[in-house]
């Protein structure tokens, strides 16, 4: 799904007469010197050595060597392999575990292989005390899915802001995941922990602004803040920027989108009247939004390879924008499958929808070979008894060899 069509093409008579002589040898080992101890791997290639095997087989598919073996199989989760990509999602419980220790609908992370097709729980983040509640629903407010702020930068996953039980800051430092060690560590602690702000991201720097804390506070509101990931950790921290000219954008949960040098955003999807604002990061100063990029954003945009889209919460329509006209054109018709979407990730040539109820995800090819034909859609259901809050495209994650 998210790996290249190439990969996925059914194996030639060729392929297939050597996969059943690779199968036949993948049992046999490789003694290997560590130190002063021997020890056993399994063979990749009868007669090669095991670095070299490495080399010719890091050219293949991975959903092709996947099906072969064992060895084969761990062999492209290894770090000897290049990493794939591999959707991940934020997702919630229908209904809370009895026995969990958040008495609520806490939200978590799985990600989804495409070539094994299964889902995968992440690692449980670290905590710094009472076990980390993500609240996404809560009894008071049946009918309202709280939000849970994720954003991606530099290849990790990053959780910036969610709520706990008694709607307070969950998050006193950003968490972040990186999915070929398949750890989390905390980014820097955050001047002001909030909720229901404004998150992005552009290049290696994460941004975040506006919102609220414990208790409603104006600087806070209007506040924009950066951190830099491309620095050594011991020299992490978040910088001040221009703050915004008002607090308008504290009152929703807001994905800034990294478009351009730029950082875009609306304070309200769907067709509702709003109000737009853009960041310009390297001149670190606020501007008005395009007349004609504010009118045509009505539902969840994100950005890949330069190109903004957006769908239409109303039509389920999906159009992306053309900065030259300042217009956004329509590039896949309405469609069922899109109308209501919550949110959006875009990446690696596809568009991934989250549905207005949150039970599938829509995958549109949106690449440049899909141009001169007929669109492709992928459903993909969440594992039973969740729902989808967001999702993100990243390289997969590094799994234990024994998961394989």
């Amino acid at each position: 799904m998210l790996i290249n069509h190439s990969h996925t093409s059914f194996p030639t008579r060729a392929e297939t007469a050597s996969m059943e002589s690779a199968k036949k040898h993948c049992k046999n080992k490789d003694i290997a010197i560590d130190g002063n101890n021997l020890q056993t791997e399994p063979v990749l290639i009868p007669g090669l050595p095991n670095h070299l095997a490495s080399l010719c087989l890091a050219n293949l598919p991975p959903s092709l060597l996947y099906r072969v073996c064992i060895s084969w199989r761990r062999f492209i989760y290894s770090p000897n392999f290049p990493p794939f990509y591999s959707l991940y999602a934020l997702l919630a419980p229908t209904s809370p575990a009895p026995d969990s220790a958040c008495q609520f609908h806490s939200a978590s992370f799985f990600c989804f292989d495409p070539v094994a097709w299964k889902w995968r729980s992440l690692p449980s983040p670290p905590t710094s005390g009472a076990p980390l509640c993500m609240l996404s629903r809560h009894p008071s407010y049946i009918s309202r899915i709280l939000p849970v702020q994720s954003i991606t930068a530099s290849g990790h996953l990053l959780l910036i802001a969610a709520n706990t039980h008694n709607f307070l800051p969950a998050l006193s430092h950003p968490l972040v995941f990186n999915p070929l060690s398949s750890k989390w560590s905390f980014g820097p602690p955050f001047t002001s922990p909030r909720r229901w702000c404004v998150t992005g991201s552009m290049d290696s720097s994460v941004y975040v602004a506006s919102g609220t804390g414990a208790q409603y506070q104006r600087d806070v509101a209007r506040s924009l803040e950066r951190w830099d990931m491309s620095k050594k950790e011991a020299e992490w921290m978040w910088e001040t920027r221009t703050a915004c000219k008002d607090a308008k954008f504290s009152r929703e949960a807001i994905e800034a989108i990294g478009y351009r040098g730029k950082l875009c955003m609306v304070n309200i999807k769907g067709r509702a009247l709003k109000e737009g604002a853009v960041y310009n990061i390297s001149m670190n100063k606020w501007e008005q939004m395009p007349r004609g990029m504010l009118g045509g954003w009505t539902g969840p945009a994100a950005m890949d390879d330069q190109v903004m889209y957006v769908v239409d919460q109303e039509t389920g329509s999906l159009s992306r924008y053309d900065p030259e006209n300042d217009c956004w054109e329509e590039f896949v018709g309405p469609s069922n499958h899109l109308k209501g979407a919550q949110h959006i990730s875009a990446g690696r040539g596809k568009v991934c929808a989250v549905s207005a109820d949150g039970a599938k995800i829509f995958v549109v090819d949106v690449s440049a070979s899909a141009i001169a034909r007929p669109r492709n859609f992928w459903i993909l259901e969440p594992p039973e008894g969740m729902e989808v809050i967001a999702v993100h495209i990243l390289p997969r994650m590094s799994i234990h060899q024994s998961s394989c």
